[in-house]
Order: C-alpha cells, then structure tokens, then sequence
C-alpha cells in the first residue's frame, strides 16, 4: 500500500511540473511566418482533417510541404487526425483549411498542451510507472526514485511541454518502453507490436530497432530454431508484418504513395540528421542512464 501511495505521489509531482512548465510560451510564438514547431502540429491537424489521406504526403496548393509539411511516419498522422476531430467539435477555426494558419489563442494553447498531458497520461506515465514497479532485486525506495527521475527527466519535458518541438516524443517513448515490458515478461509479440507501433509514430525509434531485434533473435536462438525457436520466429515476423501493414494500408494503394511517404520521413536530399541530431543524443542519454 505504501509503494502505491508513494508511486502516484510521484505521478503527482510529475503531472504538476509537467503542467507548470506548459504555462509558459513556447519557441515561435506571434513570430510569422513559421510560428515555430507549435503550428507544425496544429498545421498537421489541419492538413489531415481538410484533406483526403492521399494527399498528407504530396505537395499541392492545398498543402505546402515547404509550410510544415508532414514528416513522420503515419502513426502521428493519425494521431493529428483524431486531435482534429476534437478541434473541430471545440473551436472549428482551429483547424479550417488556409484561414488557421498561424492561428494562435489562449484556449488554443490550453488545447495543444492537453493533448500533450493526456498522450504522456494514457501511454508514457503507466509504463514508466509498471516498469519500475516491474524492476527485481530492488528496494520500494529505489523503485520510487527511479520513477521520479525518469518523469521528472528535464530533457522530455522541457521539448514536450515547453519548447514544444517535435511534441508528443512521450508517445514513441512510451510505446517503446511498453515493448520494454514485453519482452521482458516473455510476451514477445505484444512487446514486438508496441515497438513496432513506435517506429510508425516516430522514425527515430529505429535507432533503438537494433537492441530489440537482437534481443528477440537470441530468444528464438536460445530456444533451438529447429523447434519453438523457428515458431517464435515466424510469429514474430508476422506481429512485425501486419503491425506494419495496418499503419501504412492507406499508403499502399499506389507505389507512388508509399515512396513519398518514404520521401519525407528519410529526406536524404534535404538533409536527413539536421533536425533529429540532438534528439538522438537526449535519447540515447535517456535510456541509457535512466532506463
């Protein structure tokens, strides 16, 4: 009982900093024409609410791709889109097509940043929570202080809630660390679908695809690849496959389509580490002295 009372006073004081600091600006505000990473989301919400899926990717008088065009994978799209609906049903000029853009309020302000409690709330905070509850050989204090430093990390927060580039990075890390817990417990495919479901949300989950695909291989090794080996195997392939295959079936329809999909989330010819350099560092930082 004490563990738990302790544990959601942490989630407390996690949701309290969290909330304070989105009180704040954020980079780019009332600075046109731009308006800095904020607008990229609502802009993003606005393009896959007004506009047929087929056209998120390509550029068009409707959609500007020089103006925040969308460039992460179509997990965040869809992400964009269910927010859009809330959007519309709150304030519709938040999202109208050409006439929102810049658009910048209060309760607009007060939107965006709820989107962002609400995504750490339903992903990130369980699995930090059940992770470290899930540690071994531990003390509860312990289990408690790696909590804390792991919501309170200042990096995740101060890029999530404050700066609010590249926002909602509490989804793909959250459902990354869901894939943690996973294969940890030895469900294998629903850790393999939860990684998988990071790398379709953000691309720069595939830094960490190579820990988690080797991990998994020395468990079809460990288990004999002529037996259960072989069978984990192909049913993890298959968990990989439809997992992908879900997220991108729209995008399938014409090679076109997956290839520019392609085309923005590896933009080779533009510059491919320029904008997600640093957030390969604070996350390498974040699993490896935290995690």
């Amino acid at each position: 009982m004490e563990k738990w009372y302790l544990m959601t006073t942490v989630v407390l004081i996690g949701l309290t900093v969290r909330w304070t600091v989105s009180l704040n600006s954020y980079s780019g505000a009332g600075k046109p024409p731009m308006f800095g990473d904020y607008e990229a989301q609502r802009h993003w919400q606005e393009i896959t609410f007004n506009l047929p899926v087929k056209q998120w990717y390509f550029n068009s008088s409707d959609n500007n791709l020089q103006y925040w065009g969308l460039d992460y994978p179509p997990l965040t799209a869809y992400h964009s889109l269910l927010c859009a609906y809330v959007a519309k049903f709150i304030n519709p000029d938040w999202i109208a097509l050409h006439t929102s853009r810049g658009y910048e309020s209060q309760a607009h302000k007060l939107f965006m940043r709820t989107t962002v409690l609400i995504a750490d709330l339903l992903i990130y905070i369980p699995a930090v929570v059940l992770y470290c509850c899930c540690l071994k050989e531990i003390s509860t204090k312990k289990k408690i202080a790696n909590a804390l430093c792991i919501l309170l990390y200042p990096g995740l927060i101060l890029i999530d809630y404050g700066h609010f580039q590249n926002i909602y990075n509490s989804v793909s890390l959250g459902f990354a660390l869901w894939g943690v817990l996973g294969v940890s417990c030895d469900w294998d495919l629903l850790g393999s679908l939860a990684f998988c479901l990071a790398i379709n949300y953000k691309q720069m989950e595939l830094y960490h695809s190579l820990p988690f695909f080797c991990f998994l291989l020395g468990k079809c090794f460990k288990k004999g690849l002529k037996g259960k080996g072989f069978v984990l195997l192909v049913k993890l392939a298959c968990t990989v496959v439809a997992s992908f295959i879900l997220c991108w079936l729209p995008f399938f329809t014409e090679g076109e389509q997956t290839l520019q999909v392609l085309r923005r989330l590896f933009p080779v010819d533009r510059g491919l580490f320029e904008a997600h350099l640093l957030l390969f560092i604070i996350k390498f930082f974040y699993l490896n002295y935290f995690m």
